[in-house]
């Protein structure tokens, strides 16, 4: 079963995140299917596009977009699956919705980097993150920038993803603006949720 210009993915484990398993019993976070957080968002890869070159391949772990999986409410109030829906191992996924994908190691999509927050230092501050600055954790070809580098970026141009446990922002390379000298003190925030 291959598509034309889509993937065909699986979700790893179910369609939603919202159990979490404390003392051997499993905790349910979230009972409603409309939050987007809930929603898993690793799948592995069945089937590549028939058209196109591909860096992505069978067998590859990808991150995509929250409404793959996803279910909803009409406007009648009737349960529905997302336009991907196949079946509840099977879901389309269009080139433009996979954000990162796994072979060895993350990599973004062209274009793209995943930084990870660092906490705040100023005293005075009631957030607990830097704004607009983080440390590079998944890059890729960018001559001038490597994994480990203090950055900053531009507002409202990041998007929260959570990958292998860690909280990261994905950003465009171009609205990467800076690269800081580090100082030394800068501390990685991972909430305790993610």
């Amino acid at each position: 079963m291959r598509s034309v210009f889509n993937y065909v993915v699986e979700p790893v484990g179910s369609r939603y995140n919202n159990t979490k398993k404390i003392d051997g019993n499993d905790l349910i976070l979230n009972t409603q299917i409309f939050t987007h957080q809930s929603v898993n968002r690793l799948a592995v890869v069945k089937h590549v596009p028939i058209i196109g070159n591909h860096e992505i391949q069978v067998g590859d772990y990808v991150i995509v977009h929250h409404n793959v999986f996803r279910r909803f409410h009409d406007v009648r109030g009737k349960e529905k699956n997302s336009k991907s829906y196949i079946d509840e191992n099977n879901y389309l996924c269009g080139i433009d919705q996979v954000y990162a994908y796994k072979q060895t190691k993350w990599m973004p999509t062209k274009g793209y980097a995943f930084v990870k927050p660092i906490e705040s230092n100023y005293i005075f501050s009631t957030s607990k993150e830097q704004p607009l600055k983080g440390i590079l954790k998944i890059v890729q070809d960018n001559p001038h920038l490597k994994e480990g580098d203090l950055v900053g970026f531009t507002p409202n141009s990041e998007y929260e993803f959570v990958i292998d446990g860690e909280r990261l922002y994905r950003v465009r390379s171009k609205n990467l603006t800076i690269k800081y000298e580090h100082q030394g003190n800068e501390i990685e925030y991972n909430p305790s949720w993610a």
